[in-house]
């Protein structure tokens, strides 16, 4: 498969599983959580299909395109884990979470990913689902939408 099919296989499995988890929380009170804000593609879809939720960014840098800046109170810029904690200790649950950090080394990725599990599982809400490109450790994990090859995406619930 070439590198550019890839990447559309990639994108449309990211997608398709962020409307079905759309879809699984409609009647769970919280915000949304979009860890690894890059270019705001992902933010950007979040704000289509969320309208009416809070959605908090986290990314170490604010380097998006110029349409997808978040709001300053929604954007957490630094280190992931102490925003998480922030958010935990203010309070805030997180009904749909979508996690996309990483190195672009795959050992790498999927040790960051297991370590913030723990974190991760602190800010969300009972019922709530994450969207992930690593797997993640502590959750219960959900089959997700048809037509997504396995291994290309994890579902979980918290």
């Amino acid at each position: 498969m070439s590198r550019l099919d890839s990447m559309l296989r990639r994108l449309t499995a990211q997608r398709d599983g962020l409307n079905w988890a759309a879809e699984q929380i409609t009647d769970v009170p919280g915000d949304a959580l979009d860890m690894g804000l890059g270019n705001g593609r992902t933010y950007d879809h979040l704000r289509e299909i969320l309208p009416d939720r809070r959605i908090w960014v986290i990314d170490r840098v604010l380097q998006c395109h110029p349409s997808c800046v978040p709001p300053e109170k929604d954007f957490l810029q630094g280190e992931a884990e102490p925003m998480l904690q922030r958010l935990a200790t203010e309070g805030h649950k997180i009904v749909l979470a979508h996690y996309d950090f990483g190195f672009g080394v795959k050992e790498k990725d999927v040790a960051e990913a297991a370590t913030m599990s723990p974190v991760i599982a602190s800010v969300m809400a009972p019922g709530g689902i994450i969207v992930s490109g690593q797997p993640l450790v502590g959750f219960e994990e959900l089959d997700g939408p048809e037509g997504i090859p396995e291994g290309r995406y994890m579902f979980y619930r918290a």
